[in-house]
Formats: structure tokens, sequence, C-alpha cells
């Protein structure tokens, strides 16, 4: 029997569909919001029955333990993205029916746009895209016994009160971000590799100094123009912060995987993820330099030589991965994913998401849930 709210997915599904044929964007926020995407749900609405339908012809057999577990964990990993990118989207995306919800936020769009005029399309795609992750997981999961990801009942996180944004319960914090850029270091670095115990300094070290917002957090963060823009900029650090986790996350969990269909899962969806920080890690760098009057915020001019850095470690267009050590020092550079280390991989990630702010307002009941998730994939045995 279908959930209350698969059910109610399949009434959102048809009327998306609807305004889809039509030629038009509105969908219902009552609706919208039933379906699970506005909110992040687990549970899976329309587009996830329909897959599970589909799945429910595949040949019989279920995955080990250890590869549902690494499956479940990645579809709240999906979950919890689909939550901050629905936000993004709201605010500064594309709303339609393929990502309803929102109205849009003009000067904030326009203060994404700095970074480039597309930051609109770009993140009503991202969005869309982890919706459809965490749909398939779910699904999949379903279709093999499995039990799937539901987080509803930890979505009662405040939205933004800006003109644009819906106003329902949330998954993550975009309002109190303290972002760590030491990514934008680490990809540059042609020495340093994470999982050799090297470590990094952060491209613009003012963001791990506080909590700032990513988006803002009602009407009056849409002035003075500099403050907005340092909103912006700042969500276009976080945009790829986000998306360089999963490019680790999924090469570092396939090494744990033993079924080879969960296998190609894995190494279909998680380079859809590097995809995502190529593109984000190229927008950042067109964050524009400035001093926030508000809060002090600095955003640093990366094109110049930063204290305790060289110029080939901030440089802007420097966003193909460079030739660094890996495996051991003694072999030759090599462009590669850092980290893809396997050893703790979920846990870690369930680390950096917290010290980024995401959760700042959630119970230790969630904390407790997620953590035994990463448990349980970080468990199952490595490939021999």
């Amino acid at each position: 029997m279908r959930s209350s709210t698969q059910r109610a997915g399949a009434d959102v599904s048809a009327r998306a569909t609807q305004a889809r044929d039509q030629g038009t964007s509105s969908v219902s926020r009552r609706s919208f919001v039933a379906a699970g995407l506005a909110v992040g749900a687990g549970a899976a609405a329309a587009p996830l029955a329909r897959t599970a339908e589909a799945f429910a012809a595949t040949p019989a057999g279920k995955p080990s333990r250890g590869d549902i577990a690494i499956l479940r964990f990645l579809a709240a990993a999906e979950i919890l993205e689909t939550d901050l990118w629905q936000q993004y989207n709201e605010l500064g995306g594309i709303q339609d029916p393929e990502v309803p919800g929102g109205s849009g936020s003009k000067p904030y769009t326009e203060a994404l746009q700095v970074l480039d005029e597309d930051m609109p399309q770009y993140i009503h795609d991202n969005t869309e895209d982890e919706h459809s992750h965490f749909a398939f997981i779910n699904a999949y999961l379903e279709s093999k016994g499995a039990e799937p990801v539901d987080f509803d009942k930890f979505a009662e996180l405040p939205s933004s009160k800006a003109t644009g944004a819906q106003q329902i319960g949330r998954l993550t914090n975009l309002m109190e971000l303290s972002v760590d850029t030491s990514y934008w270091t680490r990809y540059r670095s042609r020495t340093g590799n994470p999982d050799l115990g090297d470590t990094f300094k952060p491209a613009v070290p003012g963001l791990l100094e506080g909590k700032f917002p990513a988006i803002p957090r009602d009407d009056g963060d849409l002035e003075p123009e500099k403050h907005l823009q340092a909103i912006a900029n700042t969500a276009g650090f976080h945009f790829a912060f986000i998306e360089q986790g999963g490019t680790s996350l999924y090469p570092s969990l396939a090494q744990r995987v033993r079924d080879p269909e969960v296998l190609r899962i894995l190494l279909s969806i998680g380079p859809t993820e590097t995809m995502h920080f190529q593109t984000w890690h190229d927008k950042a760098g067109n964050a524009p330099p400035l001093h926030d009057p508000t809060n002090g915020l600095v955003f640093p001019d990366l094109n110049e030589a930063q204290p305790g850095l060289v110029l080939e470690d901030t440089k802007t267009n420097l966003i193909m991965p460079e030739p660094t050590a890996f495996l051991k020092r003694k072999f030759p550079p090599c462009s590669i994913i850092r980290p893809t280390n396997t050893e703790g991989a979920a846990m870690g990630a369930v680390q950096a998401l917290s010290d980024d702010g995401l959760f700042r307002g959630q119970p230790p009941s969630f904390f407790r849930v997620l953590k035994e998730l990463a448990s349980e994939a970080d468990a199952a045995p490595a490939r021999g």
C-alpha cells in the first residue's frame, strides 16, 4: 500500500504534467509540499512510485546488507541536497513544473547573475538532478525489499522570510553557514592529497569565521547592495562546497559495493556530481571581491596572491584538478578526485555538512539517525 505522501504525490505529478501540457508553470504550494520535493522528503511521490513499479519487474535477488546500507546513506544525502537546492531554487532559480515551489527574488537572482547570467538555469537543473537521485535510489531500495529513507519528521527548520520563498518546514539551514573553501586550494595543489594526511588553507577564510546567510533571510537582506552581493557570493562558494562532497563520496563508497548493479548505480550517479562541482567551481571564481559592510565578511581577489598562499593556490581559471600525489608519494603526480579514501567516508561527509552549519537547529535525534545511516554504510566491507 502506498503512503499518503506517495498518493498525494501522484496528484501533484498529474497537475504538473497538465501544467506543462498547457504551457503554464503554476503548481499550488499545497500540492507541491505534499509531493515532498520542496521539503526534501524521502517518501517518494509519483516519480518514485512509477520507478518502483518498473523495478518490480527486475530479476529476483537482493543486494548485500552492506550495499543496502550504502544506498540508504546515499538516499539520505540526496534528500538533504534536494532540500537545500530547493531553497536556492525558490529564490534564485527557475520555477516551473519540473521544479515548482517558489516565486523567485529578483534582487537576489540578479546578484547571483553577477557570477554568471545562466545561474537560474543551473540552479534549477542541479535541484532537479538531486531530486531524481534520491527518488531513484529510494525506488531501487523498495524494489529490493529494503526500507527507503524518509526524513519527513525532521523537516521543521524555518524558511527564509524573503519574498519568493515558501513558508514550509526545511531539513537544512542556509542562513547560518560556515563554508569551508579549502576545496579550492586542495584541487590546485600539486603536492597535497587529503588521503595522505595533507591539509589545505581556505581560499576565503572569512567564510569560516562566522555564520553567514547564503540566501536572504528576509527582505531586509536585499540591501545594501554589497551585503546582498556577499550573500550571493556565499551561495556561489557553497554550491561548489556541497557538490565537491558528492564528487568524493560516490567513488569512496563504490569501493565497498559488492553487487554489480549497485556498483553501476554509484558509477552512474557519481560523475553527475562531478559535473555539478566543475560548473560551480568555475562560477564561484566570478564572485567579485568585496567587504560586507554589515558583518565584516571579506571576499578577497583570488587572482592576487593571498597571505600564506601563492597565486597558483587561488587563481580562478585553474578549475581542472591539478596532478598531485596519489596512493603513494613515490608514484608520479596524477590528476584525480580528492579525497577518495573509503575509510570513514560516510561519517566524514556527515561531519563536513554539520561543520558547514547546514543542520543548525536540528534536534539530537536527527543527528543520531544520520550518523547511524553513515555508520552502517562505513561498516560495509571494502572490496578485497
